[in-house]
């Protein structure tokens, strides 16, 4: 509505009159027109969300212009290389939040090492969580880590969250998490003799873990995700996480055993 006031203009002071193109009206989920109360409306709030800029600007891009192929994860470079009008969409584009997580997810899968490192840490110092107070920030330990939560973080703030069981001192049970498995009267013994599997086990390593653990299991006469889903309780405080063996291992025997005396502690507590 606004290109006739526009031409009007360029006519009164007697310059040339360009041709002008207009991409699509961006639209929320619920196909009205894009406002706060869809929620963030600046790059600064979707940088604070966990938003890698690159994936940012390849998203917009691809609002209502297609490059006329099948790609969807490109670089500032192949975008300006494909653009061209006839691209343009005559339809209205919608903002699909869910669309741009997987977009930023794809972008955190390929990021260097370094360049994960670099981002996630300021992310992490933010929450509170970095640096740890012991060996954690030496010896590659926390690539470990990003490594172990890269497939499942589409943000970067996701991060922060699913490295808080590895980094405090103490993990906090979910209500529901520890109703449903830390609660049961045959837990104690359950997490007693994954105790003494992990100060026994020679090698501490996720191969040598699963095994030991298994063979647990089997000796206790019970399914190994009998034992493996109050462990992980135990380990992260949540009844979700990656597999228990790289989560034991990261976390180190030590460590270990204490959050298993921790949660021995708790399921003797009164109810």
């Amino acid at each position: 509505s606004n290109t006739p006031k526009q031409v009007l203009l360029y006519e009164a002071m007697h310059a040339p009159v360009p041709k002008f193109a207009h991409v699509p009206l961006i639209l929320g989920p619920d196909k009205k027109r894009l406002s706060k109360r869809h929620g963030a409306t600046s790059v600064g709030e979707y940088e604070k969300q966990g938003y890698l800029p690159e994936a940012m600007v390849n998203f917009l891009a691809l609002l209502g212009w297609a490059p006329g192929d099948d790609r969807e994860v490109m670089t500032r470079e192949e975008l300006i290389a494909s653009f061209a009008l006839e691209g343009i969409s005559g339809g209205n584009a919608v903002f699909d939040t869910a669309k741009l997580d997987w977009m930023n997810g794809q972008y955190l899968a390929a990021l260097s090492d370094d360049h994960l490192r670099a981002v996630v840490v300021p992310v992490l110092a933010e929450a509170g969580l970095w640096p740890p107070s012991d060996d954690r920030a030496n010896d590659g330990w926390l690539d470990r880590l990003l490594t172990l939560l890269r497939p499942r973080a589409k943000r970067l703030t996701e991060f922060a969250e699913q490295a808080r069981p590895f980094l405090v001192d103490r993990v906090e049970y979910d209500a529901d998490a520890a109703a449903k498995h830390l609660r049961a009267t045959e837990v104690v013994g359950y997490l007693q003799a994954v105790a003494e599997m992990i100060r026994d086990v020679p090698s501490f390593d996720e191969a040598s873990v699963e095994a030991a653990l298994r063979a647990t299991a089997e000796r206790c006469g019970v399914k190994a995700g009998v034992l493996i889903h109050p462990v992980r309780v135990a380990m992260t405080g949540r009844t979700t996480s990656p597999g228990i063996f790289e989560v034991l291992v990261l976390l180190g025997r030590a460590r270990a055993l204490a959050r298993l005396d921790a949660a021995l502690a708790f399921v003797s507590q009164p109810r």
